[in-house]
């Protein structure tokens, strides 16, 4: 199993280009399945959970090619509606091939999915709206077993929105007939990415990056272009690195508005940051003040990008507090940081960071890819040697991690 060996305490320094969105990705690319012709996606990640899903996807009879982060995909001959349990435990964004197999066969059986130990994420909000436009579902030894006829399309209101749901019924109301309403969908821009990928396809979906997304019905979709919009985690993720860490850092190949939230409250540490349309420059600070942050749906403060500002807390000058309302069992990383030194409490869902003046380097290992950046960071941050187990994690989310480090001027190699 591979590691991470990083001796921190060095000033970065710098350009770094963002990937194509994961989140994106890994909607867009399930979404193939709805069309009979060839796609073609641009900018897309290299990442082990893109490998994931194109995975499911050959093995439901799509084929592909995927090379300098283009995307090749034709799912004309699809053979089967059964996504197993061997691929599908490896990734939960699996589950995203549930409508498209349904409007394909008529029929699917999809095991539950998997993904990061970070809290219990149901998938009941997908289920209830797909038997809301008319599908029948049993759960069989671990799968999911759904038939239709036809759906029909409904007005359906999420009690919470989910990010996975919204997608979900995007997928299933584009080829259902008549219109379907998503009230309180989830806002995220990679939702918004998914609308422009199937509206370029064929399909009517208005009320793109709103709570309420209206879609007409479709009979077909067809092959087309599309690329993929820059990671906003992974924006956020180096916007964090920078500040901790850098001394100048400009970041290129970005959506700035996309997290607005983040530069917002890293601002409010002491941090400079200017932006550009598609750039932002960063300069640390000698030590960030102390703030308060509460995760909340887009456009909030994301949840993804709350343990690398963990990370970066540890050694602000005073007490910060995180409060953490999407998942609840997030805080894997704590322990791992109060290895290097940090002093961070939890109580509940709720974390109270007392800035430390330094980290050190020690034996740490990253629970999910989240929390795996978090360590690479607090690492960089710490004096001495830190060496970061587990790193597969990292690699499910973060393309070229390393050499992006490397060409800053970190000091991170990947060891046996």
């Amino acid at each position: 199993m591979e590691k991470y060996s990083i001796f921190g305490g060095k000033i970065l320094s710098g350009e770094v280009i963002i990937s194509g969105s994961k989140n994106s990705s890994l909607a867009i690319l399930p979404a193939c399945l709805l069309i009979k012709g060839k796609v073609t996606l641009r900018n897309v990640p290299n990442l082990k959970d893109v490998r994931f899903m194109l995975q499911v996807i050959e093995s439901l009879g799509g084929e592909f090619t995927f090379e300098d982060n283009t995307v090749e995909i034709d799912t004309s001959s699809l053979k089967s509606f059964i996504a197993s349990y061997e691929i599908v435990k490896q990734m939960r964004a699996s589950i995203y091939v549930l409508a498209p197999l349904l409007h394909r066969f008529g029929e699917a059986r999809v095991s539950l999915p998997g993904g990061c130990a970070i809290g219990n994420r149901p998938i009941n909000l997908h289920i209830k709206g797909l038997k809301d436009l008319g599908v029948e579902f049993q759960l069989e030894h671990g799968y999911i077993e759904g038939s239709v006829d036809k759906m029909k399309g409904q007005e359906i209101y999420l009690d919470f929105p989910s990010v996975g749901a919204t997608c979900q019924l995007i997928l299933a109301g584009v080829l259902a007939e008549g219109k379907t309403i998503i009230l309180n969908a989830a806002k995220e821009p990679e939702i918004e990415d998914l609308c422009n990928f199937l509206n370029k396809a064929g399909a009517q979906i208005e009320g793109l990056g709103t709570n309420s997304i209206n879609i007409t019905g479709v009979v077909s979709l067809s092959g087309c272009e599309h690329s993929i919009i820059p990671d906003r985690i992974e924006t956020g993720s180096f916007t964090l690195l920078g500040a901790a860490v850098c001394e100048d850092l400009v970041i290129k190949n970005i959506i700035p508005t996309h997290i607005e939230a983040v530069i917002d409250k890293i601002k409010e540490t002491g941090v400079s940051i200017t932006q550009e349309k598609n750039t932002i420059r960063i300069k640390r600070t000698a030590r960030p003040k102390n703030i308060d942050i509460k995760t909340l749906p887009y456009p909030a403060f994301p949840t993804d990008l709350q343990a690398p500002f963990m990370s970066f807390l540890s050694t602000s000058d005073g007490f910060s507090i995180i409060h953490e309302t999407i998942f609840e069992n997030r805080f894997h990383h704590v322990a791992e940081l109060n290895r290097l030194g940090a002093d961070i409490k939890t109580e509940g869902q709720t974390a109270y960071i007392k800035g430390v003046k330094q980290l050190f380097g020690a034996q740490i290992m990253a629970s999910d890819l989240r929390a795996g950046f978090s360590l690479v960071l607090a690492g960089l941050m710490a004096d001495d040697e830190t060496i970061i187990n587990r790193i597969y994690h990292i690699d499910r989310g973060y393309e070229n991690l390393e050499n992006k480090i490397k060409k800053l001027g970190g000091d991170i190699k990947r060891i046996k």
